[in-house]
Formats: C-alpha cells, sequence, structure tokens
C-alpha cells in the first residue's frame, strides 16, 4: 500500500471510528451469534492475491462487527469496564505508526523516560507515598505475577531461579476466598503449585481477617513450610472487597512475608480524596497494582505496577545476553527487566495522551459521577420489595437478586435469576454478569463505561424490574 492509499483509508477508517463512538449504543451490546458463526463465514485458506481495503472493511462490517461484544456501550455493565476514550484511540493510533519495540531504553529513550514520568503522575494522584516506582505491565495478573516471583526469590535467599524449588521446602501464598482467581493461576506458573495457595476466611464485609491469615502462617511455619506472599485485594472481583491493608500488613512484616496489593479495578477510585481511607496500612507493602485500563479510560493494556524495591524486582528477572547490553545500561532503566516479556509496546504514551487531556479533576468527576449512579442504582434496589442486595455495594458495583414474595426455596432463586440474568444479557439491551455470594445465584453490576449516564443506569433497571416480573409471574 503506497502512502496516498494508506493516507485516503486512514482518514476513511477514522470517519469510521467517530461514527462507531457515536452509534455504539445502537448495537446489541452482547454480540448475538451462536457459537462457529463467524468463524463459518470466514474463509478456509488464505488469499493468494491482496484484495482491495475497501473490501476488507466492507467484510469487517459484514462478517466481524455482528460477533463483538461492544465493551464501550453506555449499557456495558458486566465484568469491569475495559474502558477506552478518544484521547487514549488517537494515541494508540500513534503507536502503531510508529510500531516501536520499547524494551531497552536504546531502543526508544522517549518511551522509557515518559514511562518513568507518568507512572509517578499516578503514584501522585492515587496517594501512594514516594518510594514506590512505577512500571507499566500488560496486566494486573501479570503484576501479581513478578510479586510472586519476587517474593519466590526472596524466601529462598535468590535460589530458585538458579537451582529450581525441588530441593527446598514448599513455598506458601496466602489470599482471601474473594481473591481473583489470577493468584491461583500465577502461583502454577511461578512453580509454587496450586495447593500452596492458602485461601483465608473472610468477615461479614467479605474482607480477609488477619487472625485467620496469621494463624494459617503460623501452622504452615510448624509444617515445615515457607511463607513467601501475602496478596491482599482492593475491590475483589466478585463483591468489590477491600481487605484492611494495616493489620494484614503487620502480620506480613511480623513474619517477614511479601505483600502486594491487587486493586486493579478500585485503585482509579483512589484518585477521589475521600477513599484514600483504602490505603491505610500502605507502609507495609511491597508491592501495589491497578488499571488505568479498567476505570481509567486509557485503552487496554495498560497496567500501573508499583514497587517499593525495584532492585529486587530486576534482581528477580534480569538475563544479559550480549545482544541486551548497551554502553548506556548503568545510567538508565531498561524496562525489559521489569516484566517477564522482553517486547514492550509504547504503552506509556496513551496514558500520557489521557491525563492531559482530561486532567486529573475531569477523571476524579467522571469516578464520582460513576460512583454516585451506583448509589441510586442501590437506593431503587433497596426501595424495591421484590429485590434485595445479596453483598454491600463497593464504590460502582453491585450485587442483588430478584426475590419474589412467596418464593423461599434456595435452588427455585437461582434457577429464576439464572433466567433473568439470561433474558436481560439475550435481548442486547444491557451486559450484566453472574456471581455467587456465599453461595447464592447473584447478579453484578459494575458502573463504569465512560459513555454511561443516568439514563442508561436508570433504562436498565426499568428493563430488569420488567424482565423479573414477567418471568415471576
Amino acid at each position: 500500500m503506497e502512502t496516498a492509499e494508506f493516507r485516503r483509508h486512514a482518514h476513511a477508517l477514522v470517519d469510521w471510528m467517530a461514527d462507531y463512538l457515536e452509534r455504539v449504543e445502537t448495537y446489541p451490546v452482547r454480540a448475538q451469534v451462536k457459537p462457529g458463526e463467524i468463524a463459518a463465514r470466514l474463509p478456509l485458506a488464505p488469499p493468494e492475491e491482496g484484495e482491495p481495503m475497501e473490501r476488507i472493511v466492507r467484510d469487517f462490517e459484514r462478517d466481524v462487527l455482528p460477533g463483538m461484544t461492544h465493551w464501550q456501550h453506555p449499557s456495558f455493565f458486566a465484568y469491569f469496564p475495559a474502558n477506552s476514550s478518544p484521547p487514549s484511540v488517537l494515541a494508540e493510533m500513534l503507536t502503531a505508526t510508529l510500531g516501536a519495540q520499547c524494551m531497552l531504553w536504546q531502543t526508544s529513550p522517549a518511551a522509557t523516560e515518559m514511562e518513568t514520568r507518568v507512572l509517578d503522575w499516578l503514584r501522585q494522584l492515587i496517594g501512594l507515598p514516594e518510594g514506590f516506582t512505577g512500571v507499566i505491565q500488560d496486566s494486573a495478573s501479570s503484576a501479581i505475577l513478578c510479586a510472586i516471583l519476587t517474593a519466590r526469590e526472596r524466601a529462598t535467599g535468590w535460589r530458585a531461579n538458579e537451582e529450581g524449588l525441588a530441593a527446598g521446602p514448599p513455598l506458601t501464598v496466602y489470599c482471601s476466598t474473594e481473591t481473583h482467581s489470577a493468584t491461583e493461576k500465577d502461583a502454577k506458573v511461578a512453580g509454587l503449585g496450586r495447593r500452596n495457595v492458602r485461601k483465608i476466611a473472610v468477615d461479614e464485609r467479605f474482607a480477609l481477617r488477619p487472625d485467620a491469615l496469621e494463624a494459617a502462617i503460623v501452622e504452615d511455619r510448624a509444617a515445615g513450610a515457607v511463607p513467601a506472599c501475602v496478596v491482599a485485594s482492593l475491590g475483589t472481583t466478585g463483591v468489590g472487597a477491600m481487605d484492611p491493608l494495616r493489620p494484614i500488613g503487620e502480620v506480613c512484616r511480623r513474619h517477614g512475608v511479601w505483600l502486594h496489593v491487587d486493586a486493579a479495578w478500585a485503585g482509579s477510585a483512589l484518585l477521589l480524596p475521600e477513599h484514600r481511607a483504602l490505603l491505610d496500612g500502605i507502609e507495609h507493602v511491597d508491592s501495589f497494582v491497578f488499571n488505568p485500563h479498567k476505570w481509567l479510560f486509557t485503552n487496554f493494556d495498560c497496567s500501573a505496577h508499583f514497587v517499593r524495591d525495584p532492585r529486587a524486582l530486576v534482581r528477580t528477572l534480569e538475563i544479559l545476553p550480549a545482544f541486551l547490553d548497551t554502553r548506556e545500561r548503568p545510567q538508565v532503566i531498561d524496562y525489559r527487566d521489569w516484566s517477564v516479556p522482553l517486547g514492550r509496546r509504547f504503552r506509556a504514551l496513551k496514558l500520557w495522551f489521557v491525563l492531559r487531556s482530561y486532567g486529573a479533576a475531569e477523571l476524579r468527576r467522571r469516578i464520582a459521577a460513576h460512583i454516585a449512579l451506583a448509589g441510586e442504582l442501590e437506593t431503587w434496589l433497596t426501595a424495591a420489595p421484590d429485590f434485595e442486595l445479596t453483598a454491600p455495594r463497593s464504590l460502582a458495583l453491585l450485587n442483588f437478586r430478584y426475590r419474589p414474595r412467596g418464593l423461599d426455596d434456595p435452588a427455585a432463586l437461582d434457577r429464576l435469576n439464572e433466567r433473568l440474568l439470561a433474558a436481560l444479557n439475550d435481548s442486547g439491551a444491557l451486559y450484566l454478569t453472574q456471581n455467587r455470594v456465599r453461595g447464592r445465584y447473584s447478579i453484578r453490576v459494575s458502573i463504569g463505561q465512560r459513555a454511561t449516564e443516568r439514563r442508561h443506569v436508570e433504562a436498565a433497571w426499568q428493563r430488569i424490574q420488567e424482565t423479573a416480573r414477567a418471568l415471576g409471574a
């Protein structure tokens, strides 16, 4: 493709993207296709000759778009948001055009130095104290893996990378029963073994109990295991539970255990000073992560991982073949030593665009607005005689179920709410997620999409009521 042709198609695609953002709420939120339907539209063999871009774009609209779930739809209330925004999209276009592989300072100095600076902007914005240094990971799951790997090395006297784990005692990892499954997966990847992950009991608000944590650590140590890492959560996936960092951190310090905090979703709310109390005890934390690609209007992937001791992270992950050694190495950061992959995209650019385009004040306003909308929905739910919350609201996250009068059988209530969720999601008008809260089938609502307004939440609540009562009747 020649530059002139590229320019013509690029202009057309930018127009398409702008139109898409304007009309996204006219699409069904969740893709309305059956398994295999999109694959059936795609040829079994690759094309022998090149095809005109007009045909490719036409086929994208005809064959691909129907199979997309529209995460940027204002009625997307499932999972957690994976927010995009116009300034972030523009930055991604530049990143793709530059096509840089930013593994070393030398391979793109601006990418490295911008990453260092914007991560420190984020540190300031969420109230992390000085002494934390940031790096962009692809996801919070990768940050947890880095924490477990570093904790593994520290717990084995920096021998596991060289000698493996077979000769030593088992290493144990601790999290609550509500913690994201990434902790279990990362313990498997790190070679610790899933059965060495201890799921600690929670209190009435689903937060990890520090007394139960300490009892588990003491028991494991007495049995000959080495407690290595605790993964605490600020905003668990299911109910948004907030683990108390200070008492957990005090337990970790007493027993020499690494403390990592997973605030993947809720960390963005720390931009609001009224939520900074969640950081009480941060002085005991070794590493911390939150995802701007969830609730800070920055395209996936962009996970902000902060560490108190960067040297420990680098010592865990560094490997230095001759082709990666550079003359600037003693003076600069080479972020390829701060994460598992060697290759790195220029992810800091979109974060720089977002922070400069919106400014801290507007970001705070938008996050506060989402929390306020969730509070309003909570009011409507609690006022309805045939609905109930199954967990306390956490920021912009709610769990509820339909419970018509006279229906008390637990299994029947589960079946009814499962049918309700299926009917709502199949409608294409909104998208919600299933959950289990203390064994009860629940419907989970997460408000945080960039374009969501009160009218979208109000329309969702109206449809939930109408659909539920039709099923109940």
